[in-house]
């Protein structure tokens, strides 16, 4: 049976199932609630808001051609 190690990288899949108690759940739940409550993160969610319509209006306008994709210049020496 495999020891947990906190300094170890571990991975799992998106089919895997984790368990978390009543406890566990109130805090977790607790967490993000406090953290999304704050003025900082309605900031940070309007400017997620902001970029995905900007992507959008970017994508309508590669889509119509109006936006060229761009040629790669040769990186400069020295930089």
């Amino acid at each position: 049976m495999a020891t947990y190690d906190p300094n170890k990288r571990y991975t799992w899949t998106p089919q895997d199932k984790f368990e978390l108690n009543g406890a566990e759940f109130g805090m977790v739940l607790n967490a993000l609630r406090a953290i999304l409550g704050t003025e900082e993160a309605a900031k940070i969610l309007l400017a997620n808001q902001a970029n995905d319509a900007i992507e959008r209006a970017l994508a309508k306008a590669v889509e119509a051609d109006v936006v060229k994709e761009a040629e790669e210049s040769p990186k400069q020496s020295g930089l």
